[in-house]
């Protein structure tokens, strides 16, 4: 998949400075998987005797089916224990006495470790291999899980924290991953990875009220039944964290420079922006598009399967997109087209939110999701090459997640001041407008210029 003048998805190979990339000698990519411990150097995995890895075609056959369905079930787990926790909203407030804005950190918290934690996750990766270090992501969840089952608005919070650390490093680490090891597959594991996203999210807003209702369960047991979904992730993963990544030391040497200017670049600030600024608007209106809907005379459950029904138009947004690009629409219009039909989706919730509520949700699921895998493209696109891509990727994740944790506070103290949604959704259609500016702009065809 091309855009005028950027790079092929397909072609982008990973090298040094992508965590557990190949690194490239003479133009040549180069990797070694063992099951032994490895030696370290500059602080990477790996040295100069590394064994012979994967050749650029990546995994095939058994070893390709393995590795696909346990990415597939990993990223299934990055969405569900977030998103569960919009429809139950209502039962937590009563339950636990909190106010809108506070309840809203439950989604803010895990949000706000998504950027923090976006640079901390290629050294973990590199230092841990990438295998172990996604084993430990789905550690994580099940712990921070079980730590949410304890009747403690203290140990709520704590893990939902726990959760959002491990999300964080699975959302850096599962592309690199997929460039590693299926590079002449890239585009559909990529689609497969941003529809498991959104699967996820569907299943936990359309499962949870309910699977509270038919077994009769309280909300902190039925958000901690999501954990089994990352059991079954870190079980069927076992067999990969054998293996690990070894990276020759001249390729070590040069991923411990990061790119240096890029922090000045206008285009790299133009990514990160839309990136952000998309993220905000899907978990804004997923954390509170169930509650706006309850007020408006839905049932919880309806409301819950609203969510649900917008995540899985999502799925056909963020596959179509990426196709789209190049051959149909040029990127910067696919974005204002994306936008646009956000603005569509939440101007009808506001003007009438319950009647019309199937067409609101399919406007505001194909325009996010075709804006995430946009985002996602741009980071590939505008990079000249493998290092630079893992800088731009972090700045992206880093400052965009950390705007796009504040939306859903901001909505909710909104909220509380206003006495209404109208205020709220006002300030969501008013953000498209910024979105449309960054998505127009990051979409052009040229290259971030950090050295």
């Amino acid at each position: 998949m091309r855009d005028e003048g950027g790079p092929a998805v397909a072609e982008a190979h990973p090298a040094a400075g992508i965590p557990g990339g190949p690194a490239t000698t003479a133009g040549t990519p180069v990797t070694g998987r063992s099951g032994e411990p490895d030696t370290s150097v500059a602080g990477l995995p790996g040295g100069p005797a590394a064994a012979p890895g994967p050749t650029p075609s990546g995994v095939a056959g058994r070893r390709a089916l393995y590795l696909g369905t346990g990415v597939v079930l990993l990223a299934l787990n990055l969405r569900p224990a977030l998103v569960a926790v919009s429809p139950l909203v209502g039962t937590i407030r009563d339950d636990s006495g909190m106010s809108a804005a506070a309840t809203s950190l439950l989604t803010a918290l895990p949000l706000l470790c998504f950027g923090l934690l976006a640079p901390v996750a290629p050294r973990l990766g590199r230092r841990l291999g990438m295998e172990r270090s996604l084993l430990g992501t789905m550690a994580l969840i099940c712990g921070g899980t079980a730590i949410r089952l304890l009747d403690s608005t203290v140990a709520l919070f704590a893990g939902t924290l726990v959760i959002g650390a491990g999300i964080a490093v699975a959302n850096v680490l599962l592309p690199g991953l997929i460039k590693r090891d299926f590079p002449a597959r890239a585009g559909l594991m990529t689609g497969l990875y941003s529809m498991s996203l959104f699967g996820g999210a569907a299943l936990a807003a359309g499962v949870t009220v309910p699977l509270q209702q038919a077994a009769g369960l309280n909300w902190r047991t039925t958000l901690a039944c999501w954990g089994m979904l990352a059991v079954l992730a870190l079980v069927c993963w076992l067999p990969q964290a054998r293996t690990r990544t070894r990276v020759p030391a001249a390729a070590a040497r040069a991923a411990a420079h990061p790119v240096r200017g890029l922090w000045r670049d206008p285009l790299a600030w133009q990514v990160t922006g839309y990136m952000g600024l998309q993220s905000l608007s899907y978990y804004a209106a997923a954390a509170w598009l169930p509650t706006i809907l309850t007020d408006a005379g839905m049932s919880a459950g309806d409301a819950g399967w609203m969510l649900s029904f917008s995540s899985l138009l999502g799925i056909t947004g963020s596959f179509l997109a990426p196709v789209v690009v190049g051959r149909r629409l040029r990127a910067g219009v696919l974005a204002a087209a994306g936008a646009l039909l956000c603005a569509a989706g939440f101007l009808g919730v506001l003007v009438a939110p319950a009647s019309g509520a199937y067409l609101w949700m399919v406007l505001l699921g194909l325009g996010q999701g075709a804006a995430i895998s946009l985002a996602l493209l741009f980071i590939v696109q505008r990079a000249p090459d493998a290092r630079h891509a893992a800088q731009l990727s972090s700045m992206a994740q880093c400052f965009g997640y950390v705007l796009a944790a504040a939306g859903p506070a901001v909505l909710g103290a909104v909220h509380d001041l206003s006495g209404s949604w109208t205020v709220p959704l006002t300030v969501l259609l008013a953000l498209l407008l910024p979105q449309i500016a960054a998505g127009w702009c990051a979409a052009r065809p040229r290259q971030v210029a950090g050295r």
